[in-house]
């Protein structure tokens, strides 16, 4: 395969590179499994259907093998406790994101997985806005579940899911209270990401409201803390954790309480 700037994938002279299929070293599951669901197009878009009605969250795995340097793709799923696969094809892209998503436009035009179906008692308007609606968690959400998971590695403790200011009913998603310091990860729809909110084609001027209402909730509770002595840390779910959590660790060193390796908050 060759590209319009002469650039060469298929690497019939050579294995291909490490980047262009292999996951990154220490990697969580929890981010793989984000990794899986940006290249399907959403969670929505994983479903593998079983016997009997039955239905499992598939993910795309790759093989090279030495002999004939190619990148084979291949569907997995857990059934009744096993885990079973079937071959999607070759892959040939640069990078990993780039063959995830190639595979799964495969997977989906062969007919391996399919789109979920909405219940028939949903309230959504299409699968993909009920994903997003079922994955608006109240908390440990998987961008919370990294983001956490790096803090502690580098030393921070905090609490989870609690109030800043007692008496007022604003629950951060980290608080680190001797630092004085409230973290908000936002979830891209439920609160007007520039980048990724998309407005409802349908009853557009209600969850245009909603949206809207969160957004001043969001603006209330910043100034409520600042007022209180507070620093107010906000990322968006589609941020990548290892910045979010240097921007929070920059605050920390700011305010001069980053504690040691290993201290409480």
């Amino acid at each position: 395969m060759t590209e319009a700037d002469g650039t060469q994938h298929g690497w019939s002279d050579r294995l291909p590179p490490d980047r262009a299929w292999k996951p990154r070293s220490g990697v969580s599951r929890a981010a793989r499994s984000v990794e899986q669901d940006r290249a399907a197009g959403g969670r929505h878009r994983r479903v593998v259907a079983l016997d009997g009605g039955k239905r499992a969250t598939g993910s795309i795995a790759f093989r090279v093998y030495s002999r004939t340097r190619r990148i084979r793709a291949y569907l997995r799923w857990s059934e009744q406790g096993r885990t079973r696969e079937r071959y999607v094809g070759e892959v040939d892209g640069p990078s990993r994101a780039a063959n995830l998503a190639q595979a799964w436009t495969m997977a989906r035009a062969a007919g391996f997985v399919r789109d979920e179906t909405l219940p028939v008692d949903s309230k959504a308007t299409s699968t993909a806005v009920r994903a997003v609606m079922t994955a608006n968690k109240g908390r440990d959400t998987k961008p919370e579940l990294l983001l956490r998971s790096i803090l502690y590695r580098r030393g921070l403790r905090y609490r989870v899911n609690a109030r800043p200011i007692p008496n007022l009913r604003r629950t951060a998603d980290l608080v680190f209270v001797k630092a004085r310091v409230a973290v908000f990860v936002d979830g891209c729809y439920w609160h007007g990401c520039p980048d990724h909110y998309r407005p409802a084609m349908k009853r557009s001027r209600f969850w245009q409201e909603k949206i809207q209402g969160n957004q001043a909730r969001d603006a209330d509770t910043n100034q409520r803390l600042r007022e209180q002595g507070w620093s107010v840390v906000r990322v968006w779910e589609h941020e990548n954790p290892d910045s979010a959590a240097e921007k929070i660790i920059g605050v920390l060193e700011r305010r001069s309480t980053l504690p040691p390796h290993g201290s409480n908050y």
